[in-house]
């Protein structure tokens, strides 16, 4: 077993056991952690709270995510598919057997089926979230669905625990207003993608919607290419087959702008 992906499974391990302190996955500092994935799926009325992040980012939501059975009533809810489309979405990503896929902040794993099937029983895919009941539930689920390639990783706030050089792609749903300073976040994780690997993120529109946070709490498309331009990803692809959120697939290829 290689260095990196040996890495990302002793993180697995350690959340697993408790070995993690749960206030060090939060940030001994008080930084609210990198937002558990799905967020954004609950309904508009739901309250959110948020404020300006700091070093120049737009503002990011701070949510406590540490009830997986009662996020799973709202995050997998059956319905949801109309409108998410998560075989399309994983579908998207051009995903080959073998790959390893990292769903950053994965929440209860509602991406982890389609990704774990998309890349095959030689590929891997990384569970990621920073917080430990979420990363708990998704090691049963995984298990529970016999999705053997599944890493549960139990993240820091300002680190996913990529392996270096190994990740192809890095899904990112509704979670990408959650994390803070968002260039050195996703400086680091450009620095561990793959030759060729792309980081998707999908994000409800600034805008009154049926589901999802209230627009307050929400990013604009641009303020996210933007950012990310700033960070070093040009971006590469946007598929337009969402009705609620956009879709912005980046590809590392500008060198980002020094502070």
């Amino acid at each position: 077993m290689k260095t990196g992906l040996a890495l990302a499974l002793a993180v697995a391990v350690a959340a697993a056991i408790g070995f993690f302190v749960v206030a060090c996955s939060r940030g001994e500092a008080g930084a609210a952690p990198a937002g558990t994935s799905q967020a954004a799926a609950t309904p508009a009325t739901e309250a959110h709270d948020h404020d300006d992040a700091t070093h120049g980012d737009h503002a990011t939501v701070h949510h406590a995510f540490n009830d997986p059975e009662k996020w799973a009533k709202i995050f997998d809810d059956p319905s949801r598919a109309t409108w998410q489309k998560p075989e399309d979405v994983v579908a998207a990503l051009e995903l080959k057997p073998g790959m390893t896929a990292a769903d950053l902040g994965a929440g209860t794993g509602y991406f982890t089926a389609a990704l774990s099937h998309a890349v095959g029983e030689k590929g891997v895919v990384l569970s990621i979230d920073p917080e430990p009941e979420m990363v708990e539930y998704l090691g049963r689920r995984a298990h529970r669905e016999g999705l053997a390639n599944v890493v549960p990783v139990l993240a820091l706030s300002e680190d996913p625990f990529l392996p270096p050089g190994r990740v192809d792609r890095v899904l990112i749903v509704d979670t990408y207003h959650h994390i803070e300073d968002r260039q050195a976040y996703f400086r680091r994780v450009g620095a561990n993608l793959a030759p060729g690997g792309r980081v998707a993120i999908v994000d409800f529109h600034k805008r009154p919607l049926p589901v999802g946070p209230p627009p307050e709490a929400k990013l604009e498309r641009e303020v996210v290419v933007a950012e990310m331009q700033r960070a070093g990803f040009r971006l590469a692809a946007e598929p337009a087959f969402l009705p609620y959120q956009y879709f912005l697939v980046f590809e590392p290829g500008l060198q980002g702008e020094s502070k």
